[in-house]
């Protein structure tokens, strides 16, 4: 578990609205695969990041546990113009 200053550090770097990669998920009931683009809706107190993905699935990501990458300012771009955030 996460202690105050982790979580905060979290927060801070990905606030609502950062663009995200997910490259890969150690779950084998996650509806997300490899590959998919998301935007963070909101991250909890424990350090999850809550994401919208492109496929119209919510699912919170585990910073250390799943692997993804923030996007480029040129891919945030491109991915705007294919999904909306709601």
């Amino acid at each position: 578990m996460m202690n105050q200053n982790q979580v905060a550090r979290i927060k801070a770097q990905y606030p609502p609205g950062t663009r995200i990669r997910l490259d890969h998920m150690d779950d084998p009931y996650a509806p997300i695969p490899s590959g998919t683009e998301g935007v963070v809706q909101a991250v909890d107190d424990i350090g999850t990041l809550h994401c919208k993905f492109e496929n119209g699935q919510s699912l919170g990501v585990i910073v250390g546990e799943d692997i993804f990458s923030v996007l480029s300012p040129e891919e945030q771009q491109n991915m705007g113009m294919t999904m909306t955030m709601g």
